[in-house]
């Protein structure tokens, strides 16, 4: 009987929550009592690696088990900081995770998340944000709510969108027609995400060119504005 020269490891579970191996990491939590929060020697942990690589079935088992959408590294980054696409974002701000934060280098998720030039993800997660204390110190009550635009620009740019995907999905069924097959799912669902993606960085920068807008409008109504008796 040959004997075998090596030895097959078997995962751990920052590795199974990373391949999305949910049977593995299951086994891990169940019968080993591993906790969905258990850091690495990097202080990585489950949450890290399955939000990092966009296991949401995995995610979703690892909160059921007591995973908190919030957990920190040494860095003080949390799950939202390492994600690269809007659904997982989506899918941990849902479920509870903290937008409006810095880590240990005074960074919010979406400055990371820009940085690391997954701006798509950047734009979501600003267009969820609330008002929150600067650094330094100002107060969140004060702070104005963000300018909206009109539901005129809303209307145009939600008729652009429908009609772009529209179009999207009449390309892809053409396309799939003259090969002799049906459109596959697949197909049909990347369209819709990228339709999605669209839709948040559109919604940011109008939002952005309102508040803009605003602030102009607000200048030029203090420059008008007639001195008070005694001023």
């Amino acid at each position: 009987m040959p004997v075998p020269t090596t030895v097959q490891h078997e995962k751990n579970i920052w590795v199974a929550a990373g391949d999305g191996d949910i049977e593995r990491v299951r086994e891990l939590i169940e019968v080993h009592s591993i906790s969905p929060n258990v850091p690495d020697p990097n202080t990585y942990t489950p949450m890290h690696a399955a939000a990092s690589y966009g296991h949401l079935d995995v995610l979703e088992y690892l909160i059921s088990r007591g995973g908190n959408v919030n957990v920190t590294d040494e860095d003080g980054d949390t799950p939202l900081y390492v994600v690269e696409n809007v659904r997982t974002a989506q899918f941990l701000v849902e479920h509870g995770a903290v937008v409006n934060r810095q880590n240990a280098e005074g960074i919010s998720p979406a400055q990371h998340l820009e940085d690391e030039e997954f701006p798509d993800v950047a734009a979501y997660l600003r267009s969820v944000e609330g008002p929150t204390a600067t650094a330094g110190g100002a107060n969140p009550a004060t702070t104005s709510a963000p300018e909206q635009p009109s539901q005129h620009a809303q209307n145009v740019a939600s008729e652009n969108l429908t009609s772009s995907l529209l179009q999207s999905v009449q390309a892809v069924m053409q396309r799939a027609e003259a090969e002799g097959r049906e459109a596959s799912d697949d197909e049909l669902r990347q369209i819709v995400s990228r339709a999605v993606i669209e839709g948040v960085v559109t919604g940011y920068g109008m939002s952005e060119q309102a508040a803009q807008d605003a602030h102009q409008q607000r200048d030029g109504d203090d420059a008008k504005r007639p001195r008070t008796e005694g001023g």
